[in-house]
């Protein structure tokens, strides 16, 4: 059963899709590519969007499938409400290269948050993570102070989601033999910005109640820190975008003064 966990990791919660190095991305939104080196083996690939004066810059943590070629497509939508983007291709996506471990993926989220610190400063950049990409919006939120932090379809801790498929008595068992973790739900209390979180009332991916008790956390934690689970009717994992809801409230949300 502990291989069965195993193989569910690398083979399910990670699908990635590698770009040739020559690959030619191809945007409507101006971009710069970069390569960075960090301080662990490999590579990290990412994209730079731009518009002219913006208001600070979204660092976004995608999703677990394809690479920049598909993700770079938020980029329209999230600099129409007048930000820069950044976003990264994680380790085997793409053309980010490296082994890959939790502690790294956590490492390399730091290492582009920096860049975006950098040069727009904390108060002008806001960290955005989707599904779980949410897991490093998390983590990079509770070790630095971002203007906010946006999760969308975020889990509560990857063995939450596992608990879908396979008995909890099995996975309590084996959970400490688990290569990732993604424990969130200790992690989010350390987040001392602004929180805001969607979720879908349809989500069979990531359940609705998986991100409601992540939010409860926060909420218990921070009570006097400006917050809000947004729930979007009969949203499913993938479409939350196209909801006037979510557009309206993530318009509310990047318009706050920090």
């Amino acid at each position: 059963m502990t291989k069965l966990l195993q193989y569910f990791q690398e083979k399910v919660v990670f699908l990635p899709t590698p770009l040739a190095k020559e690959y030619q991305f191809d945007f409507d939104v101006p971009f710069d590519e970069h390569f960075w080196e960090t301080p662990y083996e490999g590579l990290i690939n990412a994209l730079h969007f731009r518009v002219q004066q913006p208001h600070g810059i979204i660092v976004y943590y995608h999703g677990n499938a394809d690479n920049l070629s598909r993700w770079g497509n938020i980029a329209k939508e999230l600099t129409s409400y007048g930000y820069d983007v950044l976003l990264m291709d994680y380790r085997g996506y793409g053309k980010s290269t490296g082994p890959r471990s939790e502690k790294v993926l956590y490492a390399d989220a730091q290492f582009v948050y920096d860049y975006a610190r950098e040069m727009y400063g904390e108060d002008r950049t806001v960290v955005y993570g989707r599904s779980l990409g949410g897991a490093f919006a998390v983590k990079t939120g509770a070790d630095n102070n971002p203007k906010a932090v946006i999760l969308e379809a975020a889990f509560y801790n990857l063995q939450d989601v596992v608990n879908q498929w396979l008995p909890g008595k099995v996975t309590d068992r084996v959970s400490p033999k688990m290569t990732y973790h993604f424990l969130s739900n200790r992690i989010i209390k350390q987040v001392s910005s602004p929180l805001y979180q969607f979720h879908g009332t349809k989500d069979r991916t990531v359940p609705l109640r998986s991100g409601k008790k992540l939010f409860e956390l926060f909420e218990s934690a921070h009570p006097h820190l400006p917050k809000k689970f947004i729930e979007i009717g009969d949203g499913h994992h993938d479409d939350l975008s196209k909801s006037e809801l979510y557009q309206q409230e993530l318009q509310t949300i990047l318009q706050e003064k920090p």
